[in-house]
C-alpha cells in the first residue's frame, strides 16, 4: 500500500485533483467528507460539538449549522482549536478504517485540508500539494463560491501559508492556470505514484 497525503489551501483546487486521482484508480479517503459524517445527527461527535458550542450551532432540523459554526471558529483560534480537538480524533479513526479496507496493493490518497497545520506529513509515504497563489485562491473563493472577500481572507488566514505547505511537499501540482492545464499534471503525478507503489512491492 502506498499512502499519499493530498493537501492544498482553500480554493487551490484540491477537490478537483482528488476527483481526477480517484478516476485513475486511487482509493480516496476524504477527510472533509468524513468530518461531516462524524457530526451527523445522532452521532457522539455532534453531541460533543453541541456541548462545547451550545445548541445555537444546530439548524431547526437538528443538523449542524456549518456556516454559523464556521463564523464562530474562523474568527477565534481558541474556538477553532476546541472544535478540532473534537472532530480530528474521530476523523483519524474513520480514515484508518477506510485505509485498512483498501487492500495491500492500493494507492490510498488521503485528502486532508489541514495536513500541514496539524503536522501530519510524517504519516504518509509522500505528500502531494496542490499549489495556487493567494490571488488565485481569493478570486476563486469570491467568484466561484460566492464568499465575501473578508470571509475568504479569514479562511485563508486560518490555514498554513503557501510556503509552509510547499515545505512538506514531495510532489507539487501547480493549479494557478485553467482547468485544462491541470489534468496532464495530475496524470503525471499518478504515473509517479504507480511507479513508487510498484517499486515498493518489488
Amino acid at each position: 500500500m502506498l499512502k499519499v497525503g493530498l493537501t492544498g489551501g482553500i480554493g487551490a483546487g484540491k477537490s478537483e485533483v482528488s476527483r481526477l486521482l480517484a478516476g485513475y484508480g486511487a482509493v480516496v479517503v476524504d477527510a472533509d467528507r468524513i468530518a461531516r459524517e462524524v457530526v451527523e445527527p445522532g452521532t457522539p461527535g455532534l453531541a460533543a460539538v453541541v456541548a462545547a458550542f451550545g445548541p445555537d450551532v444546530l439548524t431547526p432540523e437538528g443538523t449542524l449549522d456549518r456556516p454559523k459554526l464556521g463564523a464562530i471558529v474562523f474568527a477565534d483560534p481558541e474556538r477553532l482549536s476546541a472544535l478540532n480537538a473534537i472532530v480530528h480524533p474521530l476523523v483519524g479513526a474513520r480514515s484508518a478504517e477506510l485505509e485498512q479496507a483498501a487492500g495491500p496493493d492500493a494507492i490510498v490518497v488521503h485528502d486532508v485540508p489541514l495536513l500541514t497545520e496539524n503536522g501530519l506529513a510524517p504519516l504518509y509515504d509522500l505528500v502531494v500539494v496542490v499549489d495556487a497563489s493567494p490571488e488565485t485562491q481569493l478570486a476563486r473563493l469570491t467568484a466561484l463560491r460566492g464568499m465575501a472577500e473578508a470571509e475568504a481572507r479569514a479562511r485563508m488566514a486560518a490555514q498554513a501559508t503557501r510556503e509552509q505547505r510547499l515545505a512538506v511537499a514531495t510532489l507539487v501540482i501547480d493549479n494557478d492556470g485553467p482547468l485544462e492545464a491541470l489534468e496532464p499534471q495530475v496524470r503525471k503525478v499518478w504515473d509517479e505514484l504507480t511507479a513508487r507503489a510498484a517499486a515498493g512491492r518489488g
